[in-house]
């Protein structure tokens, strides 16, 4: 096999020295400096004559840093070499007379007042992101926030997972018996984890988080409306299947939602963790809509006979006003918080995976 030389490109910029080498599926390479200024390649690969063993040689103008940057593509060999001191070359070899395998690469080719214009407007732009982020205030409190929102996820996740856990091994056991005992079962997590769910309204007022107030609200409010006032203060809708339904449905949407905030709190991602957060709530969460829906419908005719929550009326309109009616106008505003908040979700999961997708470009 004959030994050729293959076309090499070459552009500089004050500190530095970028060669082509115009050698595609190049393998073995050989690439060393001697005594700082003179390059030896040797490669076997396909260039201008076919697959053969190409090399080269350069004696440089002036010495360079011993260190040689190189990437072998399928198309050509990209080296870059600094220079030992940062000043413009009017030639790249010592010799006069350009050797005839080397040429300008006018995609990178700069003159000298370009590449001076160049490396002011990058040292502006290094200027500017220091006193940008030299203005920028630490905040002092950062770490204790952090600290506050990972135990908060936490301790809500812990608390749905095991009521997840808890639902999850009666039904296997139990099957559909496990349906009517419920709320006995988990109702004393279930009130712990929500009414620790109000510190999501708090937490967004404070600016900790990012998160909207009102979506905040609106799906912490609609929860402990079905736990606290339809299943906690009447005893009849306490053993009903409904109640298996809702706490499963909520149970399963939290054990993936706390731990992916628990996670960015140490800005840590899971990218599976990532995908189930923000694609589960899809189904899940008109269903869980649905199944609160289905637990007020069922309530209202209780709160007709009991009376429960009733508004007293002077006696020319009645005796008072059944918290039924409350209910019904709370069923309409369920289903348009609904359309709120899944709006406010799915708007979230695309600007997520739009960002994930521009960084894997």
């Amino acid at each position: 096999m004959q030994i050729l030389t293959p076309h090499v490109y070459w552009a500089q910029r004050h500190g530095e020295i970028y060669l082509r080498v115009d050698l595609s599926d190049a393998k073995n390479l050989d690439i060393s400096l001697q005594e700082n200024h003179t390059l030896q390649f040797r490669a076997q690969g396909h260039g201008a004559k076919g697959d053969n063993e190409y090399m080269f040689s350069l004696e440089f103008l002036e010495p360079v840093r011993p260190e040689v940057n190189h990437k072998s593509t399928q198309r050509q060999v990209d080296i870059k070499l600094k220079k030992q001191e940062e000043r413009w070359w009017d030639r790249l070899t010592q010799q006069q007379k350009k050797p005839l395998f080397l040429a300008p690469d006018f995609d990178r080719w700069l003159d000298e007042s370009d590449a001076e214009m160049e490396l002011q407007a990058k040292e502006e732009e290094k200027i500017n992101k220091i006193s940008v982020e030299s203005r920028v205030r630490t905040d002092p409190y950062l770490g204790l926030k952090r600290g506050y929102l990972f135990m908060y996820n936490l301790v809500q996740f812990l608390g749905f997972s095991w009521i997840f856990v808890n639902m999850t091994v009666r039904l296997f056991i139990l099957g559909q018996d496990s349906f009517y005992d419920t709320f006995h079962t988990t109702a004393d997590m279930m009130y712990f984890c929500q009414m620790m769910a109000v510190l999501e309204v708090i937490n967004p007022l404070l600016g900790l988080v990012k998160t909207g107030f009102f979506p905040a609200m609106i799906q912490v409010a609609g929860r402990n409306v079905i736990l606290f006032v339809i299943f906690g203060s009447l005893e009849d809708m306490q053993n009903k299947p409904v109640v298996f339904f809702v706490f499963y449905l909520w149970s399963t949407i939290e054990i993936f939602r706390y731990p992916f905030y628990m996670l960015a709190c140490i800005s840590t991602e899971w990218k599976l963790l990532t995908w189930l957060r923000y694609s589960l709530w899809i189904p899940l969460y008109p269903l869980g809509v649905v199944a609160e829906a289905v637990a007020v419908i069922q309530s209202l005719p209780i709160f007709d006979e009991t009376r429960l929550f009733s508004l007293p009326l002077p006696a020319l309109l009645g005796h008072s006003l059944s918290f039924s009616y409350t209910l019904q106008l709370y069923l309409v505003l369920m289903f348009l918080g609904l359309f709120i908040n899944f709006r406010h979700l799915y708007k979230q999961r695309r600007r997520r995976f739009r960002s994930r997708k521009r960084k894997v470009q």
